[in-house]
């Protein structure tokens, strides 16, 4: 119902904002007769309805070529391997071989893995860039079955496998929990595609410490209520129809409402921005809120699981955490590298909540294991922008060229 709700407002309310954009796009070369600030200010605000909306298609990457050496190597993506949940991407560089394989392990938490697209760019430099397109729940036929914490585990090692021994993974934000545990059933069955070294990168290891308003909300209320308020139905119009998920709209909402003097303030800046004609600050806005405002619904079983698992009961943390019914023990990975950063001002994973890996990885020496905080960096800057791509990857390259 709920979910039925939300498209309906939405289709709705389309042609108000194709009216919009019209508008704007109508108005727009007036603003350059003399005199024209005025209309300046009314084509901006045309331009801010237009854009109103959510959307749920999944954007490009848009990554066709890295520089090497100053140098314009081409890139193509290509599927290594697929399930009706994920697609393994592989960036490749035609001719160029022989670099460090790397799996970037996205995260599940109502966005495209495209949020990742700066990490991914950043990477392609000097690696062999492998990442996990998460499918859009709303887009899988319930045919597929489900999907819960277990299988995302499952899928990590696959994908693991897939690429082959002597890797590296990365795991950004929510996957932290998943990816931590994945090596750690790969050390413990000795699998010769456990990876060289683990990099976690502002993820809930242990949402004990410091707790967030996320984790807050996750604790001021049983499971049952969020299976009772926050999990919908898709409707029967779309591909993935019947199928039980928590919707990105919803995920956004929370996410946006956290932080809602900020937001307010970053759209006040873009019309101001567009007011004046200042469009290289307008467009790094809008590109930002291009991405944001494009949604990824959640199968129900992984949000509901991971909400318990993770933010409720600390598991992994606590050593009560489980993998098909077995214990998983973080202190048999005695030859991942590890790596763990962490945002000085992140307000989603607090300072300490990754660092935890540390303590639980007790069968690595001393000289494998490092961590980096990063002084004025929010949740984002760890894996995206200018700190992540001058003072946080250096680390994270050295980290695998050391354990390559």
């Amino acid at each position: 119902m709920l979910y039925s709700f939300y498209e309906q407002q939405r289709t709705w309310s389309e042609p108000l904002r194709q009216m919009a954009g019209l508008a704007r796009d109508t108005l727009m070369p007036f603003t350059m007769w003399p005199g024209g600030a005025g209309m300046s200010h009314v084509t901006a605000a045309f331009d801010l309805l237009s854009r109103t909306a959510l959307t749920h298609d999944h954007p490009g990457y848009d990554i066709d070529h890295v520089l090497i050496d100053g140098n314009p190597v081409p890139v193509t993506e290509e599927i290594a391997a697929t399930s009706p949940f994920c697609t393994l991407l592989h960036f490749r560089k035609p001719g160029l071989t022989g670099q460090p394989k790397v799996l970037v392990v996205a995260p599940l938490s109502g966005h495209f893995a495209t949020l990742l697209r700066d990490t991914v760019r950043t990477l392609l430099a000097d690696h062999d860039v492998f990442l996990t397109d998460w499918r859009n729940a709303r887009d899988i036929p319930v045919t597929h079955g489900d999907f819960g914490f277990d299988d995302c585990i499952e899928h990590i090692v696959g994908f693991m496998e897939t690429i082959g021994p002597k890797a590296h993974v990365i795991a950004v934000c929510q996957p932290c929990v998943q990816v931590l545990a994945a090596v750690a059933v790969m050390a413990a069955a000795k699998n010769p595609a456990t990876p060289l070294s683990m990099t976690l990168m502002a993820g809930p290891i242990d949402t004990r410490v410091q707790p967030t308003k996320v984790n807050e909300l996750a604790l001021g209320h049983p499971i049952a209520w969020f299976e009772q308020n926050l999990i919908t139905e898709v409707p029967a119009n779309l591909a993935g129809a019947g199928r039980k998920v928590y919707p990105g709209f919803l995920q956004l909402t929370a996410f946006m409402s956290m932080n809602g003097a900020r937001h307010v303030k970053a759209h006040g800046d873009l019309y101001a921005h567009l007011a004046t004609g200042d469009v290289e600050r307008a467009n790094d806005i809008k590109t930002f809120y291009d991405e944001y405002f494009a949604v990824f619904d959640l199968p129900a079983r992984f949000y509901l699981e991971t909400v318990q698992r993770v933010f409720q009961d600390a598991d992994l943390a606590r050593g009560a955490l489980t993998y098909k019914g077995k214990p998983v023990d973080p202190s048999v990975i005695k030859k991942t590298a590890l790596l763990t950063v962490e945002g000085e001002h992140d307000d989603i994973c607090a300072v300490g909540q990754t660092l935890a890996a540390h303590d639980l990885c007790t069968g690595l020496k001393p000289f494998l294991k490092r961590h980096h905080l990063q002084p004025g960096a929010g949740h984002y800057g760890v894996f995206s922008g200018r700190k992540w791509r001058t003072q946080i990857y250096p680390l994270v390259r050295n980290l695998m060229l050391s354990a390559s």
